[in-house]
C-alpha cells in the first residue's frame, strides 16, 4: 500500500474520531459535553477533501466506511459497558460487537462515499452542485441509519448543531435537513478559496439568515405560543445499574425512595424515570401500588410513573401510567420504539444474548402518536428512553393542532451505559426535538441528564448527575406547529428521502449520459 493510500486511511479515521467528538465534547460545559457545530463542519469537509484525493470509487468506499466506523465507535463506545460490565459479556466479544455494529452501520456511508466519487470522476464538475451532490449522499445514508432494520440514528451529525448558526433551521427541516445543509457547506469549504464571489456569498447567506430572522422575530415564535406555566418535580433516584433488578438491593431502595418522593412532593406534577418501580404491579408489596394510586385519586396533584407492565398471556410493556384525580382508569403510554437486544431479541440472535446476564425480554409495541396526559392546563407528550431519536415518530402526535402535545416528557434510565458522554448525547437529542416541534422537553431520568429545557432547545433548569435528588421548577406549555412538526406528522421523512433520491438521480443522469454519448459517436 503506497505512502499517500495510509495516509488517506489515517486521515479518515482521525476525521471520524472528531465527528463523534463534535456530537458532546466530554469537555465542554458546565452541564457536560456540549456539542461543537464548527468541529463537526470541518470533519464532514475533511472527508470531502480525502474523497477528492482518494484514487477510485472503490477507494473513497474505503475512505468513508473506514470515517463512520471510527465516528460511530467513538460515539456509541459505552455500548460495551451495558455488554461487559452489566451483562457480563466477555470483553473481547463485547468490544467486537461493538465493532460490528458500526462497521455494518457504515457501510450506508462507504455508499454515500462511492456514489460521490464515480459522480465526480464521470462528471468532472468541481461547483455547488457537487456539493449538493454530496450533502444529498450524505443525508441519505443519514436517513437509511435512522430507519433501516428498526433504526440506530444515535449522533446523528446535526446533532452537533443545537447550538450555532445553522440551529435555527432545525424548525423548518429538522435535524436530517440541518445535517443535509451542514454537509453541503462543508463539502464547500475546500474550494471557497478558488471559487467565484457568488458561492462565498451563498455561503455567508446561509450561515447568517437564522440569525437575521431573530433580529425581528425568531421563526421558533412564529410557530410556538406560549400557553400555560406548571410547577413539577423530576425525580432523579440515582439506582446503581448493577443493583437496580436485585432484590434485596436495588428493588428495595427504588421502592422505598419513589414511594417517600411520590408522597411527600407538592407541585401539580411528579415525574419518575423509566421504570422507576421495577416490578409489575401484581409483584410488589401487598398494598404499595394501592398507596402510591390513592394519593393521586383526590386534591389537585397528578404524577406520570415508569412501571412496567403486562403479564405471559397479553405480553410485557415498558410502560408510564399517568394518575391523577377523577379518572375511571390510569392513563397509560405504551413505548413503541424498542430498543434491539434490549426490549426485543431480533431473528437469529438468541444465542447471543443467552451469553449476557440482562433481564432482557420481547416487550409488545405501544402504537405511534398515543394521546397525551393531559393535566394542569396542559397535554404531556410522553416518550421513553431513545424514542426520542424520531422525530418523525413524535411529530404524529401533531397532525391536529387541538390535540398535539404542549408538554414532551422524556423518561429515561442511562445507567446502563455509566457516567459517560451517552448522557450528554442524550440530552443534546433532547434539544433538538424540543426545537424541531417547538415544545418544552422535561426529562426525568435515574443517573441524568434529569433536566427541563425550554421551547427553544435550552437547559433552563437540571440536576447533577450520577446523585438522587429531586428537581423542583416551572416549564412554560407551548401551542402551534413548526413547520417541521406539520410536515413530519403528515408525511414523516419522506420529503427529504425524496429531496435526496431526486438529486443523486439527477447526478445519476450526469454520470451515464456521457458513457452513452461516447458510445453512440
Amino acid at each position: 500500500m503506497s505512502r499517500m493510500r495510509w495516509s488517506l486511511m489515517v486521515g479518515a479515521l482521525i476525521a471520524g474520531s472528531a465527528q463523534a467528538i463534535s456530537i458532546a465534547a466530554p469537555w465542554q460545559g458546565a452541564l457536560g459535553g456540549e456539542p461543537l457545530w464548527w468541529l463537526q463542519m470541518l470533519s464532514i469537509a475533511a472527508l470531502a477533501w480525502l474523497l477528492e484525493r482518494a484514487s477510485s470509487a472503490r477507494q473513497a468506499a474505503l475512505i468513508g466506511w473506514l470515517f463512520a466506523t471510527s465516528w460511530l465507535c467513538g460515539t456509541v463506545w459505552w455500548l460495551f459497558i451495558s455488554m461487559h460490565v452489566y451483562g457480563g459479556l466477555p470483553a473481547p466479544l463485547a468490544v467486537s460487537a461493538v465493532f460490528a455494529l458500526c462497521g455494518a452501520l457504515a457501510l450506508y456511508y462507504a455508499a454515500a462515499s462511492y456514489f460521490y466519487k464515480r459522480f465526480r470522476q464521470v462528471a468532472g464538475i468541481n461547483n455547488a452542485w457537487s456539493a449538493i451532490v454530496f450533502a444529498a449522499a450524505w443525508m441519505l445514508a443519514e436517513l437509511a441509519r435512522d430507519s433501516w432494520f428498526t433504526g440506530f440514528p444515535w449522533g446523528a451529525g446535526g446533532y452537533a448543531h443545537v447550538d450555532g448558526p445553522l440551529s435555527g433551521y432545525a424548525t423548518w427541516v429538522g435535524v436530517y435537513g440541518v445535517g443535509f445543509i451542514a454537509a453541503c457547506l462543508a463539502s464547500m469549504l475546500p474550494r471557497l478559496l478558488s471559487c467565484g464571489r457568488l458561492p462565498r456569498l451563498l455561503v455567508l447567506t446561509v450561515f447568517a439568515l437564522p440569525s437575521m430572522a431573530q433580529l425581528e422575530q425568531s421563526w421558533l415564535e412564529r410557530y410556538s405560543q406560549k400557553l400555560a406555566v406548571t410547577n413539577l418535580t423530576l425525580l432523579q433516584g440515582n439506582i446503581p445499574q448493577g443493583e437496580k433488578f436485585d432484590a434485596t438491593t436495588g428493588v428495595k431502595s427504588s421502592l422505598e425512595w419513589y414511594q417517600q418522593q411520590l408522597a411527600s412532593s407538592t407541585t401539580p406534577m411528579v415525574i419518575t424515570p423509566e421504570t422507576a418501580i421495577p416490578l409489575l404491579p401484581r409483584q410488589l408489596p401487598e398494598g404499595y401500588w394501592d398507596a402510591v394510586q390513592k394519593r393521586f385519586t383526590s386534591g389537585d396533584q397528578a404524577a406520570l410513573v415508569g412501571i412496567p407492565l403486562g403479564d405471559f398471556e397479553k405480553g410485557y410493556t415498558n410502560s408510564v401510567l399517568g394518575l391523577k384525580p377523577g379518572q375511571a382508569a390510569p392513563y397509560q403510554y405504551d413505548k413503541h420504539h424498542l430498543v434491539p437486544f434490549g426490549e426485543f431479541i431480533p431473528p437469529l440472535f438468541k444465542w447471543f444474548t443467552r451469553m449476557m446476564n440482562i433481564p432482557l425480554g420481547d416487550f409488545k409495541r405501544g402504537a405511534v402518536g398515543q394521546s397525551s396526559f393531559e393535566w394542569a392546563g396542559q397535554r404531556w407528550g410522553l416518550n421513553i428512553c431513545y424514542e426520542d431519536l424520531f422525530g418523525d415518530e413524535l411529530a404524529r402526535r401533531f397532525v391536529d393542532e387541538k390535540t398535539a402535545p404542549t408538554v414532551m416528557v422524556n423518561v429515561s434510565n442511562i445507567g446502563w451505559f455509566g457516567n459517560t458522554v451517552a448522557i450528554d448525547q442524550h440530552l443534546q437529542i433532547s434539544r433538538m426535538r424540543a426545537l424541531e416541534l417547538g415544545r418544552p422537553m422535561v426529562r426525568a431520568t435515574n443517573t441524568g441528564a434529569t433536566v427541563i429545557i425550554n421551547h427553544r432547545g435550552e437547559v433552563i433548569s437540571s440536576l447533577p448527575r450520577h446523585t438522587r435528588s429531586v428537581l423542583i421548577g416551572t416549564v412554560e406549555g407551548r401551542q402551534g406547529l413548526t413547520p417541521f412538526a406539520w410536515v413530519a406528522g403528515r408525511f414523516g421523512l419522506w420529503p427529504l428521502w425524496l429531496l435526496g433520491v431526486a438529486i443523486l438521480l439527477i447526478a445519476l443522469s450526469s454520470i451515464y449520459m456521457p458513457a452513452r454519448g461516447k458510445k453512440a459517436s
